[in-house]
């Protein structure tokens, strides 16, 4: 958090303002709104409208007299789809660009992985393709595209996630060989991996991962550093990263693609 004494400029604009507030959050867990107002010389009310907005976007929840953050893997489908939409419009345009035609695919859930699928619906995305899915959103997506033969899991329907879950949805994944599997993770450790709140999902990205011969983490920067309570996969079994953030942990473990800006802005170094 700036100082009186830093040498940075405090942030001049709200928007500016509450990105630096967000670093804070994802370093240190919570804020106070007194300390924020004289750290970034406005007034507290200034603030209370910052933590509003980062809370309307399912990054914090508020408190009294600050806010807490909140680790966006867990939270509902539908607000996930609020957190970090340019980022993972970026991430999908970037995962997009690695499918070819007559490849087959393991879409996961998630709201970045139906990002992606949109990406592979846009105009001279690559056809024909093989498609398995357990996301309704995916599955109702490429249902209306010609030359995508579509599987979607069979399961236990889970509000949370939007997806078909359970022994079921696993028996079929395992059964089934892809390409490539572009999945997300609710968070992501440098130690513990990739993990997931929902024990059944975390079974179905390992089948996926398991099944697949390239195997893709689309993840924004919200998940890193994170714990859930599930073990998907350690970072070993994982090929590639695409992210709006690349630290350093990641870059020594996995080959990453990090992509900047709105959508349709991938691009940057890889590893």
């Amino acid at each position: 958090m700036p100082t009186r004494e830093s040498k940075v400029p405090a942030p001049r604009f709200a928007e500016e303002r509450q990105r630096a507030i967000e670093n804070q959050l994802n370093e240190a867990g919570r804020v106070e709104v007194a300390a924020l107002a004289v750290a970034y010389k406005v007034s507290e009310d200034s603030i209370r409208r910052d933590l509003q907005a980062l809370a309307a976007r399912g990054l914090v929840q508020k408190t009294h007299g600050g806010a807490i953050a909140l680790q966006p893997g867990a939270l509902p489908m539908s607000q996930r789809l609020e957190v970090q939409t340019d980022a993972k419009d970026a991430i999908a345009s970037a995962a997009a660009a690695r499918v070819e035609s007559s490849q087959s695919l393991f879409i996961d859930s998630g709201s970045t992985a139906l990002a992606f699928a949109r990406a592979l619906c846009g105009p001279g995305a690559p056809r024909p393709l093989s498609v398995f899915t357990a996301s309704l959103d995916v599955a109702l997506l490429m249902s209306a595209q010609a030359h995508v033969t579509l599987r979607v899991a069979g399961g236990e329907w889970s509000p949370s996630t939007r997806a078909l879950l359970g022994d079921i949805a696993v028996d079929e994944a395992r059964r089934w060989r892809a390409d490539w599997a572009f999945i997300g993770a609710c968070a992501v450790h440098p130690r513990l991996g990739l993990s997931a709140s929902d024990a059944r999902d975390a079974l179905l990205k390992r089948a996926m991962l398991d099944g697949s011969g390239q195997r893709v983490l689309m993840c924004d920067s919200t998940k890193f550093g994170t714990i859930q309570p599930h073990a998907v996969a350690g970072l070993d079994q994982i090929d590639h990263v695409i992210s709006d953030s690349a630290p350093k942990w990641l870059r020594d473990a996995v080959t990453v693609e990090k992509v900047h800006g709105g959508p349709n802005a991938a691009g940057g170094a890889r590893r």
